[in-house]
């Protein structure tokens, strides 16, 4: 039996050994950023990466000890990037799904942004009189039908932009009569919306609100309506995307954002780039 067991922990300290010699090194994190989603993630007039996704990075990087490089990648190619090895972490407004979560594991969510329809001004959709209240799509009430009921018969019929591979796709293709355009980019279903290409788009509200904020090329034109939806096929938040493998970083970056969500920290750096608190609460 003595033997037996010096055996087995012999063996036990070379698995030991081989899983810390496997153990990958996080003081140096890359972390892949779209830098087109503002107030997310976007370019200065410099082209350097800003936004609130960059601030709150650094800070998850200071709390783990770790040294940050960001770098930039188009949205339909982000999960694939992070699986080759381009980066460590994806925070590019990607919300935490169970689709997503098949192929990549998520720390957080850190943050949840309500999503909305936009329009022109002038357009006959604002003359419906939709509903601008709040819809927890989690769970569903039968007025909350009601009003979704109403926005999808207003929206009948009409060509409705937005990014492809997102969650406001996956919306939308729930809504049936609505003819749907996808798009790379934010900025150009604003671009199609303001010249009259398509009748709406679906997008985050920060990100619509900083369209109209711009005020370049007529976006100062575009005007929210309807109501404000969260959760259920929306997914549970924003969260920071990692390879299913990495679960100490996960761990580490899990342990990060919940500090920075207790001490305030995700509510000042929402509040300053959103003009609201994003946090989870």
């Amino acid at each position: 039996m003595k033997k037996g067991f010096l055996a087995l922990m012999a063996g036990m300290a070379l698995i030991a050994a081989g899983s810390a010699a496997d153990a990958k090194d996080w003081s140096k994190m890359r972390i892949g950023t779209e830098g087109a989603y503002l107030p997310w993630n976007g370019l200065d007039a410099s082209g350097k990466l800003v936004g609130f996704e960059l601030d709150l990075g650094r800070d998850l990087c200071r709390r783990i000890n770790a040294e940050c490089e960001f770098i930039a990648q188009d949205w339909d190619g982000m999960i694939p990037a992070l699986q080759s090895g381009k980066y460590d972490v994806i925070m590019a407004g990607m919300s935490v799904t169970p689709e997503r979560r098949q192929v990549i594991d998520f720390a957080g969510p850190y943050a949840m942004d309500p999503v909305v329809f936009a329009t022109l001004k002038g357009s006959k959709l604002l003359q419906q009189n939709l509903p601008d209240d709040k819809i927890d799509m989690a769970e569903i009430s039968p007025d909350e039908q009601k009003q979704i009921d109403a926005v999808t018969k207003a929206l009948k019929g009409k060509t409705v932009g937005v990014q492809v591979s997102t969650i406001h796709q996956n919306m939308l293709e729930q809504m049936p009569g609505i003819d749907m355009q996808t798009y790379d980019k934010v900025d150009n279903i604003g671009l199609d919306l303001v010249s009259g290409r398509i009748d709406a788009m679906l997008a985050d509200r920060s990100a619509i609100e900083a369209l109209i904020k711009a005020e370049s090329g007529g976006a100062n034109d575009i005007t929210i309506f309807g109501p404000a939806f969260t959760r259920g096929v929306l997914g549970i938040g924003v969260g920071a995307g990692v390879r299913k493998a990495d679960t100490d970083l996960r761990e580490k970056l899990d342990k990060a954002i919940q500090e920075a969500a207790a001490d305030g920290t995700i509510t000042r750096l929402s509040t300053q780039w959103f003009g609201f608190d994003t946090s989870i609460r």
